[in-house]
């Protein structure tokens, strides 16, 4: 138990303890990190009497503060390929690759129970790569329960990098510090002779990726070696008679040309999974699960905002069960520009969703007069969010008679950030917490799409008959432009950046450069330059466009965008939106830039 109170709405907390404790991270959903010898995650509970309450983030708290989701899919009837996680930055990449063959795959914790696992028809397991040494104390390993269900199931198992040394640990290979540290890439070589299924169709020779400083020095008992490098004899192992099959390189990244062809060799040809993860199928299924679920007089309401996400959310939910879906658009003041009038043309009148709009935009912009901490506005933003969304479901409710479910359109990648392996010391979070709705709306969740990837949802999209328009738009966050004006937020500098992005996503639409980019918007700096309009001198705002290429915007490059269309851009930016006189273009990378600024 800990004493605390708000400064600055913050929470400056004191303890008595033998203990050092320092305060890494306090977020919005009112979870408290402390660094001690480990990192763990605590639970916040706080009132305005009682003292601050801190308890371990995997214990339940005596009552419920938010609605919360599920961290497993629970999708038991569908044969899938288990991915477990020991850590690695790739992980995500792997399940993205077994998807993209059409074959259904979930990703869980390298510590994962035989149990849990055992609930599901597996067709294949692949052990993922991690930053761990595994014959260190302390490093991860798969559960010996769960050895014994791969054997007794006969599961083709692959190991990718660390994947491979644990099958080699396993087994009684040996596993040690390499004289080199191999990153980058590499020519691998086939054994002579070697005819391995998992190299099927590749040549002789090809390059793959690598990152690893251990390495293989024995092969384990009754595997053999089946392909090296100049630095590693042991980079690809195998073991026919067992269903086992080790790679020290990354198949799953890029930078390894013919990766996929090798995860198509093991997951297709070997462990036999059949390709009919289609998302045509998939809508037809939700479909008559989500009509069973809530039934012929349940009522769902869903906050969407005209993203990707949140119209394929909406739309498959209107198939489902008509206008007995509520969907309510909150006009914050700080949207592209005419977006509330384009979101209801494109989801009411094309796509048939019955859409309110909340007009909030005075609201709003009198709550961010004078604040100009990002944080800050991220919680005026959130809170009165949170605020009116709830007032709408009252009168929702009022109207329909009851309300009993909530949309939410979390996405795979938010799941698998709630059960992937962060590290022995960490605890496994919960993630989103609806953007913190009271449980007291007592609504039971519905998440149409956390089964699916950010190219899964555009495809199913597409499946729905949306207009590619709406399926291939760039994110944009949740407190909107609000976030892209550095500094105090004014219906002025809203107005003058919603004209300046406008012109910029025209420009990239015209040069048939808007596909290509994950994200392009225009940030409206704090900034003033002089410049020379005409005969005269001006004194006007600096604006900068980020346009970034990214596939899962855990990480992004800046795009490089050709200069004519940059020329494009400023010329008409600077004539065309009055209050900026100076346009610049952001080249920096994700890490260590974030893709939005604020």
């Amino acid at each position: 138990v800990l004493s605390g109170y708000r400064s600055h709405e913050q929470f400056v907390l004191s303890y008595q303890t033998h203990t050092s404790i320092n305060i890494v991270d306090i977020n919005c959903h009112r979870r408290v990190i402390f660094r001690t010898n480990t990192t763990s995650t605590y639970n916040l509970h706080t009132s305005a009497t009682a003292p601050t309450l801190l308890t371990m983030a995997n214990e339940q708290s005596s009552s419920s503060e938010y609605l919360k989701q599920s961290s497993q899919l629970g999708n038991l009837a569908r044969p899938q390929v288990a991915i477990l996680d020991f850590g690695s930055q790739y992980s995500h990449l792997i399940a993205r690759r077994v998807r993209e063959l059409h074959v259904y795959c979930e990703l869980y914790s390298c510590l994962v129970t035989a149990e849990e696992l055992g609930k599901h028809e597996l067709t294949a397991v692949i052990l993922s790569g991690g930053p761990n040494s595994v014959y260190e104390e302390g490093a991860p390993h798969v559960a010996k329960e769960v050895w014994e269900l791969i054997k007794e199931r006969n599961v083709p198992v692959l190991g990718i990098c660390y994947g491979m040394q644990e099958l080699a640990h396993v087994f009684g290979g040996k596993v040690a510090p390499g004289l080199k540290r191999e990153y980058g890439k590499a020519s691998v070589s086939r054994v002579e002779g070697c005819n391995s299924p998992l190299f099927a169709g590749l040549p002789e020779e090809f390059i793959m990726w690598m990152s690893h400083g251990d390495k293989l020095h024995e092969v384990p008992t009754g595997f053999k070696a089946v392909a090296g490098t100049s630095n590693a004899d042991f980079v690809a192992i195998e073991n026919v008679s067992s269903q086992m099959w080790g790679l020290q390189f990354h198949p799953e990244v890029t930078h390894s040309p013919l990766g996929k062809d090798i995860l198509k060799n093991f997951v297709v040809s070997i462990a036999k999974a059949k390709q009919d993860w289609v998302m045509t199928d998939y809508a037809n299924e939700f479909i008559e699960e989500v009509r069973a679920k809530v039934g012929p007089d349940g009522h769902v309401i869903g906050a969407v905002s005209g993203g990707v996400d949140s119209t394929v959310a909406a739309v498959l939910m209107t198939r489902a069960i008509g206008d007995r879906f509520h969907a309510v658009l909150v006009d914050n003041g700080c949207l592209r520009k005419d977006e509330a009038v384009n979101v209801l043309k494109r989801m009411r009148d094309d796509c048939h969703v019955n859409l309110r709009c909340v007009d909030a935009k005075d609201r709003f912009l009198d709550l961010l007069k004078g604040v100009t901490d990002p944080e800050k506005k991220r919680k005026i933003i959130g809170g009165t969010f949170i605020d009116i969304f709830q007032e709408e479901a009252k009168k929702i409710e009022a109207d329909a008679g009851r309300c009993d479910f909530l949309l939410q359109g979390t996405l795979y990648p938010d799941v698998i950030e709630s059960i992937s392996y962060k590290g022995p010391s960490a605890t496994i979070k919960t993630h989103h917490n609806v953007g913190g709705l009271p449980a007291t709306m007592k609504l039971k969740l519905i998440e149409p799409l956390r089964e699916l990837f950010k190219d899964e949802v555009r495809e199913l999209g597409i499946a729905l008959g949306i207009d590619e328009t709406s399926v291939w738009r760039h994110p944009f966050p949740g407190p909107g432009l609000a976030i892209r004006i550095l500094g105090e937020v004014t219906p002025e500098r809203v107005a003058i950046l919603q004209q300046a992005d406008a012109i910029v996503i025209e420009e990239l639409y015209k040069s048939g450069h808007y596909r290509m980019i994950g994200q392009a918007f225009v940030v409206l700096l704090p900034v003033k330059s002089v410049g020379v309009m005409g005969d005269g001198r001006t004194y006007e705002n600096v604006a900068c466009v980020r346009c970034v290429e990214t596939t899962d915007y855990m990480t992004a490059d800046f795009y490089h965008l050709p200069y004519e269309v940059m020329g494009n851009m400023s010329s008409r930016v600077i004539n065309e939106v009055r209050g900026i006189n100076r346009l610049c273009y952001d080249i920096s990378s994700k890490p260590p830039a974030t893709i939005e600024w604020e």
